[in-house]
């Protein structure tokens, strides 16, 4: 009888995404989720808070694969933690881990630094127990999905002056491009650190910006802002950009065009 693949942020952008190309290669999937969930035809729902550990051994009781989406803005290095405890110890057997571009080169040390930048540090944390686990793996580090891209810009369009913080570039990336990767990944063998994925083009900010404000018909003035700092500086040089990665899906002018506001 086939294991099911643990999926971890099976509710969120890329685990939703995820869910029917794992049920149309033939996988049982469990999803682990905060919310209890209503099972369906080859999914079933655990709930458990990677956060605290509650409820995580039992999710990963009879199961050979894990992929690991839950994300946040922090925390992501101690639920990969208590994760990898609770799979250690079931005897999982490959462990597919979803970092970000730029983990290993934005350093992230002062405080103002983790306060703008502390994502980059937490999944580089995420990556390590994944890595020192000793349970075989994969990890794919993606560049900024134009999902969150989108929910920044919303949030920005509220203020009347928009700042920006100047220099810096994004490469946003379709998240059903990296939901697709991501399977394709789960269904093979463990292979380390693979590739980095990213968006067709890169972008700078004040670009991406402008471009939601068009498709959303708003006006806004935007204020460049200097920022200070190493982490800022990395991200000036081109650090959450994919230097030998692969590149592909929907550019973000194809993503406006299909986004209703």
């Amino acid at each position: 009888m086939t294991t099911p693949i643990l999926l971890t942020g099976g509710t969120g952008t890329l685990g939703r995404q995820m869910l029917p190309l794992l049920r149309a290669a033939g996988q049982k999937v469990r999803v682990l989720s905060r919310r209890a969930g209503e099972d369906a035809d080859g999914v079933e729902y655990v709930t458990g808070d990677l956060a605290t550990g509650e409820g995580i051994d039992a999710a990963v009781t009879g199961v050979e694969t894990v992929v690991h989406c839950a994300g946040s803005a922090k925390g992501d290095d101690l639920k990969a933690r208590n994760l990898v405890r609770a799979a250690s110890g079931a005897g999982v057997q490959h462990l597919v881990y979803i970092s970000v571009v730029g983990a290993d080169r934005v350093p992230v040390s002062s405080r103002a630094d983790r306060a703008m930048f502390g994502y980059y540090a937490a999944k580089l944390g995420g990556e390590r127990a994944v890595a020192e686990s000793g349970i075989p793996w994969t990890t794919l580090r993606a560049t900024q999905f134009h999902d969150l891209l989108l929910r920044t810009a919303e949030q920005m369009a509220k203020l009347p002056v928009l700042p920006l913080p100047s220099g810096m570039r994004a490469q946003p990336v379709d998240s059903a491009a990296v939901a697709a990767r991501l399977v394709e990944l789960a269904l093979g063998a463990p292979a380390g650190l693979v590739p980095d994925l990213g968006g067709p083009r890169v972008y700078g900010m004040d670009e991406l910006i402008r471009d939601y404000l068009r498709a959303a018909g708003k006006r806004r003035p935007i204020l460049p802002m200097p920022v200070p700092g190493k982490a800022a500086a990395a991200m000036r040089a081109g650090a959450n950009l994919t230097t030998t990665g692969t590149t592909g899906g929907r550019t973000w002018e194809e993503f406006l065009a299909g986004w209703r506001g």
